[in-house]
């Protein structure tokens, strides 16, 4: 591995990713597109971009693997088209842009019950990604699933955040599949697949990140 994407750094999961990305003496350099400025690392490459208006030839395009940890909330988006833009469209987009520059490996951070068919808007969002992606031609496509996600998050999501907490009460008590995973573990499945590039479709329930 010689050149990585993130994008989504600045999330709870991305941020992650790129401290994790950033101490791996395996990667030379990692790109990551945001709409604010980063804190200037060695070894980041950090293109300012309009996510809505992405530059299709920018060199920085040619990476060996891209891992994706773009998402929002309805309430944050404030509809369910700007939801989808973010959570559906920019995700594909970038992976197009970046497999025609040659990235072969795509890992993307979805969700617990991701489902195309889903009558639930959320699920089926996060199903019809994975399932997007999957036409787009990686060799190697990982889709990470994780339930409840601990750590601390820039904007707050008071839901989130007492479900984690109730759910930390009875996690003795709930099958592995719903218990809390922490951001960092999430960070590390993703890096893993994205280093390892294995060849096919792979899917990592949320009781496999633990």
């Amino acid at each position: 591995m010689k050149q990585l994407m993130l994008v989504g750094a600045t999330g709870l999961v991305g941020s992650h990713v790129l401290q994790q990305a950033l101490a791996d003496p395996t990667i030379e350099r990692v790109v990551a597109p945001t709409r604010k400025p980063l804190v200037p690392q060695p070894k980041l490459l950090n293109p300012l971009v309009d996510f809505e208006r992405l530059p299709h030839d920018a060199d920085w395009w040619q990476v060996d693997a891209v891992i994706c940890t773009l998402g929002t909330t309805i309430r944050v988006a404030g509809s369910q088209a700007a939801f989808y833009k973010v959570d559906h469209d920019h995700p594909l987009e970038v992976a197009y842009l970046a497999r025609r520059h040659g990235a072969r490996a795509f890992a993307l951070n979805s969700a617990l019950g991701a489902d195309a068919r889903s009558r639930v808007f959320y699920s089926r969002t996060k199903g019809e990604t994975e399932r997007d992606l999957q036409a787009v031609g990686y060799p190697s496509l990982t889709l990470v699933r994780p339930g409840l996600i601990a750590g601390h998050r820039a904007e707050p999501r008071p839901l989130e955040r007492l479900a984690v907490q109730v759910s930390r009460v009875v996690q003795p008590l709930l099958p592995r599949r719903y218990r809390v995973v922490p951001a960092e573990r999430i960070a590390h499945h993703l890096l893993q697949a994205a280093l390892a590039a294995t060849p096919g479709v792979h899917v990592l329930p949320s009781e496999a990140l633990i």
